[in-house]
């Protein structure tokens, strides 16, 4: 706060009431001559042009070094006393307008993204009459290990995800992923939601997550919930709005360290196995009883249903 007061400080007001217009002038060649920079450069390495437009639009306005660089030119007599207020005043006007631009990017990178035609295969959409399947939200890289593992056990599923680019690469890759949003409950309803036997939460955003989660078991009261979780508060949270099993990442990740490291000690392998499953029993048990819930009833009572089908290979 001190910083940029200081700077005020050395601003003008009457040197700028001089440059009636090349102030304003200055302030959008700034904003204009770095935007179609940053967009030219991430367009050469193949960003998108909605994130191009909007990383040039926000990095156009000049930078807090821009006040140490003018300073420094100050103090060592390269530039005038005139011209350093004028400047400084340029890029704080700059700066001020980064609201207004990250809004204006907001809606130039819809409208490309609206002017640009849809891919067939984001057009596709689930079958409707799939029944006793899983759905698989999110197709990152812990969904494709989730779908790999149903596809390997034979368990029919289907997988949405909101990233058309992956999309698109996966389905002619000849997955059954689907483009949509599964924060929408008639996108749910398209994927068979209401005969669906399971559904495996596996995005990373902790508020989508939660409204998934919400969402699903809102519509189905009886059906299997598996949500990956950031960590155990994280966790705690879904058990306590209705998830059957959430995965905190934290947590498997040491378990799955601490088998790797008791094998490599030279343990038999199936103790520090049961071990480990014994070790993960107790931590979902602390997070469903810390959330109030009554887990592992739940779990036992909607597993058994969900499993019918299954042709283990």
């Amino acid at each position: 706060g001190i910083f940029f007061f200081t700077v005020g400080m050395n601003i003008d007001l009457r040197e700028l009431a001089r440059e009636p217009i090349w102030l304003p002038a200055c302030v959008v060649g700034l904003i204009g001559m770095k935007s179609v920079l940053l967009i030219g450069l991430a367009r050469i390495f193949r960003v998108p042009w909605r994130a191009a437009i909007e990383t040039g639009l926000l990095l156009g306005p000049g930078g807090e070094f821009a006040f140490v660089g003018i300073g420094l030119a100050t103090t060592f007599g390269l530039v005038s006393a005139g011209a350093s207020s004028f400047a400084l005043a340029v890029t704080s006007i700059t700066m001020c307008l980064i609201l207004l631009l990250s809004r204006l990017a907001r809606r130039l990178s819809l409208a490309v993204q609206q002017s640009k035609p849809l891919d067939p295969e984001l057009a596709v959409t689930p079958m409707s009459t799939a029944t006793d399947h899983a759905i698989v939200v999110g197709h990152g890289r812990v969904g494709q290990v989730v779908c790999d593992m149903l596809e390997r056990h034979r368990f029919p599923f289907l997988a949405v995800d909101s990233d058309p680019r992956a999309v698109t690469e996966y389905r002619r890759q000849g997955r059954e992923v689907y483009y949509g949003d599964a924060t929408n409950p008639a996108f749910l309803a398209t994927c068979g939601l209401m005969r669906a036997a399971g559904v495996f939460v596996t995005t990373h955003t902790p508020a989508a997550i939660d409204e998934i989660v919400r969402l699903v078991r809102s519509v189905r009261p009886d059906i299997l919930i598996v949500s990956r979780a950031r960590d155990a508060l994280h966790a705690r949270h879904l058990y306590a709005i209705g998830v059957t099993d959430a995965v905190p990442e934290t947590i498997e990740a040491s378990l799955q360290l601490s088998e790797a490291a008791l094998v490599g000690l030279g343990l038999p392998t199936g103790p520090v196995i049961a071990s480990i499953h014994q070790k993960r029993d107790e931590f979902r048990s602390e997070l469903q009883d810390a959330a109030g819930q009554a887990g592992p009833h739940v779990s036992r009572g909607i597993r058994p249903k969900t499993l019918k089908g299954a042709k283990s290979t």
